[in-house]
Order: structure tokens, then C-alpha cells, then sequence
């Protein structure tokens, strides 16, 4: 290897798995230095997300984090935990370049690299009630977005307090960033919009991190979707496809890089959305939709969700519910419109399920 020109060097190290890599360091001095470039960081990432190697999937629960290879899925492997939990979940709050963003109920926040297990935990930031609001008369809840400011390489962590004061219908919000660089948070512009979910972090794509909102808590106004630059650290609305039927409950997730929305009809199933060319609202199609099962809990109580492609993009990996059953639902000759019927497939098409 000594005798092979630097650029097949490296070409070679970029195509193994960081785990490979991490022993590799101890071959030589210069492969040291190579593999600790930010320049090979940045390669090996960039091959990695164009030839979708080297993925995995982690999961959190009561218990801790545990992780699936994506190429086998055959089994989940405990990961020894870098935030404390005290009979409480650990939440993966986000995930970007193969770091994780995770949380507790202690409000501790971690950035994570599974791989490497390097990990830096944030500072403190306190949370400042708004005038005319206090502990007293308030139901605050917090949710997380992560992402990475392209632009200017920067990795960020926005937290969202919102405030809902139930006796005159009125809310209020907090949102600070956190910048990796620097190590500290700063306040930015209040959150316009009401947060529809409580407990779902930000959703990345297109370089933003997105909810599901309202512009008032009551009345239960039709749904819309926010996203918040990561760049810019801007607000703004996300053009939806044209529904033939509005009578359903919304949920959005990211499905090969690409925004989705998950339109929830009571007893029916759930139809899976996803935009093609962020931002365009002409971009958005329908996958495909999956019909509600009648072996487990309605989907009105508990969303499937998409995970990710397979490698020949002709099926999903779809995340049925929250004890770790999956099933990979193949799509149409030209990855079009597909309906699943799980009432029948469910036994056949049951990938792994954690215990």
C-alpha cells in the first residue's frame, strides 16, 4: 500500500466503514493523519450518503439506544449510552451527517457520533418565561430540531419552548440555536405558529427543520407546515400537494432526503406523500398508502412511519409502530402509487421486531 499514489489511497479508505477506519489508524502515522483530515471526514461522508453505505439505524427507548445495521436488519445491538436516563426514555432528537442529537428529561442535551463515540454535551441554557406567563397558568413543552448550515459549515441545535395558556386560548414561544463553533445559544425570533404536535421534534430537509402548525390553538384550523432555515434561521410556510379528501390527521417525516407527509384517515390507513423538489409544491406525489391492520393498535393512536429506501429504491422500510416492528413495503415498477394491504402481508413482509 506504501507504493500506491495518495489519491488511491485515500479513494480506497473512503469506501470502508468508519469502524474499519478507526483500526486503521493505527497502521501508520500518515494513515493517522489522513483519516483524521477533515477534507477525508468530509469524503468519506459525501460517498457514504451518495452510495447509501454505512448505514444504520438507531433506536431509543426505556432501555437505551440500540442500533440496526440497514443492510441486514437482523438484529438490534445495545449501544452504551453517552446521556444518563433515570426510568426515562433517551430521545434521539435529531440526526444529521451521522451525528445524533439526544435528549432526556432532564433537558441534557448531547451531540453523538455513534460510530466514533465521541460525543459533546451542551451548556445549560435557561428557559425565560414571557411576560405575562408563568409556571402557574401555563402548559410549556420543548421540542428539538438538528441540522447543518451548508453555507457556513456550521452544525446547529434549535430548542422551541411553547407556552398554551388554556383559559383565554393564548400561546407564546421561546426558540434559541445553538452554534457547535462557538458553544453557546443564542435567542432568535419567536416561533409565529402553534405547534400541532407537542412531542415531535423537527423534521430536516431541504436545509430547514419543519412542524406541523397552526396559527391559532383553537379553532382546529386546517394543518400547515413550517420550516425554519437552517441557513437563514427564517421562518416560512411549505407549499402542500392538492388532497382529493381534507378530513385527516397530518404528520410529516423525511424519506430519502425528501419532506413527506403522512395524512392519517380514521380506520382507514394512511397515505404517504413525498416531495420530490423541495419547496415546489408541483414536486409533490403520492407513494403509496397503507391500509390500517387489524393486529395492531390503530394508526390513529400510533403513525406508521417511513424510514428509508432500500438500495434499489423499490421498497421502503416502514416503521409500523414503536416496539420495533418493521415491514419493507414494495412500490410500483416506476416507484409510483402503491396500496399495502397489511390485514394479509403482515406475516410475510415482518422484517425484525426488538424485543
Amino acid at each position: 500500500m506504501s507504493e500506491l499514489p495518495a489519491d488511491v489511497v485515500t479513494d480506497i479508505l473512503s469506501r470502508l466503514p468508519v469502524e474499519t477506519l478507526l483500526r486503521f489508524r493505527c497502521v501508520s502515522k500518515p494513515w493517522c493523519a489522513l483519516i483524521d483530515s477533515s477534507d477525508f471526514i468530509k469524503f468519506h461522508l459525501k460517498r457514504s450518503i451518495e452510495t447509501k453505505n454505512n448505514l444504520s439505524i438507531v433506536l431509543g427507548d426505556v432501555n437505551g439506544l440500540y442500533t440496526i445495521n440497514f443492510e441486514w436488519l437482523d438484529e438490534a445491538v445495545k449501544l452504551d449510552s453517552p446521556i444518563e436516563f433515570k426510568d426515562c426514555e433517551i430521545e434521539v432528537s435529531g440526526s444529521c451527517n451521522g451525528l445524533l442529537c439526544l435528549s432526556n428529561i432532564e433537558q441534557d442535551i448531547v451531540l453523538w457520533n455513534p460510530s466514533t463515540r465521541k460525543c459533546k454535551k451542551l451548556p445549560v441554557a435557561p428557559i425565560e418565561f414571557p411576560r405575562g406567563f408563568s409556571i402557574l397558568d401555563t402548559c410549556p413543552f420543548i421540542v428539538y430540531g438538528f441540522g447543518h448550515d451548508v453555507v457556513n459549515d456550521e452544525y446547529k441545535v434549535v430548542r422551541m419552548v411553547q407556552y398554551y395558556v388554556q383559559d383565554n386560548d393564548s400561546f407564546d414561544s421561546e426558540v434559541k440555536v445553538y452554534n457547535l463553533k462557538s458553544n453557546s445559544w443564542r435567542r432568535i425570533p419567536d416561533f409565529p405558529y402553534y405547534l400541532c404536535h407537542d412531542e415531535v421534534n423537527g423534521i430536516l430537509a431541504g436545509g430547514a427543520l419543519h412542524w406541523v402548525v397552526r396559527r391559532k390553538p383553537k379553532p382546529a384550523t386546517a394543518n400547515l407546515i413550517a420550516g425554519f432555515d437552517i441557513g437563514t434561521e427564517e421562518y416560512r410556510l411549505v407549499p402542500q400537494p392538492e388532497y382529493e379528501n381534507k378530513k385527516f390527521l397530518m404528520n410529516i417525516g423525511v424519506l430519502g432526503e425528501c419532506l413527506c407527509i403522512l395524512c392519517n384517515y380514521y380506520l382507514v390507513g394512511v397515505d404517504i406523500w413525498v416531495m420530490k423538489e423541495y419547496g415546489v409544491k408541483e414536486s409533490w406525489t403520492k407513494l403509496f398508502s397503507v391500509v390500517q391492520p387489524s393486529v395492531t393498535r390503530s394508526f390513529w393512536y400510533v403513525w406508521p412511519r417511513p424510514i428509508a429506501y432500500s438500495k434499489s429504491r423499490r421498497e421502503v422500510l416502514l416503521a409500523l409502530d414503536y416496539d420495533g416492528l418493521f415491514c419493507l413495503v414494495p412500490l410500483g415498477s416506476n416507484g409510483g402509487s402503491d396500496t399495502r394491504d397489511f390485514k394479509e402481508k403482515e406475516e410475510e413482509e415482518e422484517v425484525t421486531q426488538q424485543s
